[in-house]
């Protein structure tokens, strides 16, 4: 298929289209790492931000599956002292969808880049977010309506930690990663990068080494290709990583209008009926459309902070067109 224009207008990155299996398209722009003049290709890994989330929803949900949690389990229950600020009366499935009206250590609706409040090299473990979650008093009363927030996702790692005994990168790896066969997806540290793998520039031409954790927990810091992310839609929805029940579950519209006409799930913003995985950091842009009635995903994944939306969703359109213009 050819790619529409103005697509990879100032990108930097891998953008992808898949019909299922098949490649219907993969482009690869700029410099991985531009010290050494490395170029971006297929195979190399980025940092996906907040798209991270959705692997950290199928891994708590995958704990529901075994019977290890339910989403009527209150986070209380296993918090005990920590986070007292926690309300009595907040559960898994509020901190999946985002209802939980925890306070945020992040607060996008106040600074979406707000410095950290702990030197980034300090948050190598889940365990160690907790004097950041710390402190910050509820926003709204739990299941009132949606807002954003990371702070519950680093809450889940945490709480899916403690129940399983199995540290939350290693658990994703386990329940996620590995059945949907993504062997070039984890969560590397920021300062020991492994070989094909992107660094993140910021505007000012700065790496982001020095803006974000060096080990990200249950809202951040997955590294992944083009390629995984569509073998995770295609597990994810085929039932390799979940029950049905439970992929319902995340393609719930619990918050039909959740942000600009969007809505939100368990895990996953939903678009126009289709599943969607986004974040944007320092240095990093990722955003990845499933249309689950066609098998068609296209997924744009970029070193630096750039505009994204326009790309995948004229992407998204032509893939649909291509592949419906030879059914």
């Amino acid at each position: 298929m050819e790619l529409p224009d103005g697509v990879l207008d100032g990108f930097t990155g891998v953008v992808s289209a898949h019909h299922g299996d098949e490649v219907l398209g993969e482009w690869a722009v700029g410099l991985a790492d531009r010290v050494h003049s490395v170029p971006n290709t297929p195979l190399t890994r980025f940092s996906i931000a907040s798209g991270s989330k959705t692997f950290t929803a199928a891994a708590v949900l995958s704990l529901v599956a075994d019977g290890s949690l339910t989403l009527e389990t209150r986070a209380r229950t296993i918090l005990g002292s920590d986070l007292p600020l926690i309300a009595d009366d907040v559960t898994i499935d509020h901190l999946l969808s985002h209802r939980s009206g925890i306070g945020d250590y992040l607060d996008e609706d106040e600074d979406e880049f707000a410095p950290l409040a702990l030197p980034v090299q300090a948050l190598d473990s889940t365990p160690a977010f907790l004097p950041i979650l710390d402190g910050y008093p509820t926003k709204f009363p739990a299941g009132e309506r949606f807002s954003y927030c990371n702070g519950g996702y680093v809450v889940l790692a945490l709480l899916a930690e403690r129940v399983s005994g199995v540290p939350y990168a290693q658990l994703v790896t386990q329940r996620v990663f590995d059945p949907a066969g993504m062997a070039h997806s984890g969560f590397p540290r920021s300062d020991a990068l492994p070989p094909n793998t992107a660094t993140g520039y910021k505007d000012d031409g700065r790496s982001n080494i020095f803006d974000l954790p060096v080990v990200a927990s249950g809202d951040g810091g997955a590294y992944t290709t083009a390629a995984d992310v569509q073998r995770f839609w295609r597990a994810l929805t085929a039932g390799a990583v979940l029950p049905p029940e439970l992929v319902d579950a995340m393609r719930q519209p619990v918050s039909p209008d959740a942000d600009e006409g969007r809505g939100y799930g368990r895990g996953l913003w939903l678009d126009d009926g289709m599943l969607s995985l986004s974040g944007s950091d320092y240095g990093t842009t990722a955003r990845s459309l499933h249309d689950v009635g066609t098998g068609v995903t296209v997924t744009a994944l970029a070193n630096a902070e750039l505009p994204i939306l326009a790309r995948t969703n004229a992407l998204m359109a032509a893939a649909l067109e291509h592949v419906g213009g030879r059914a």
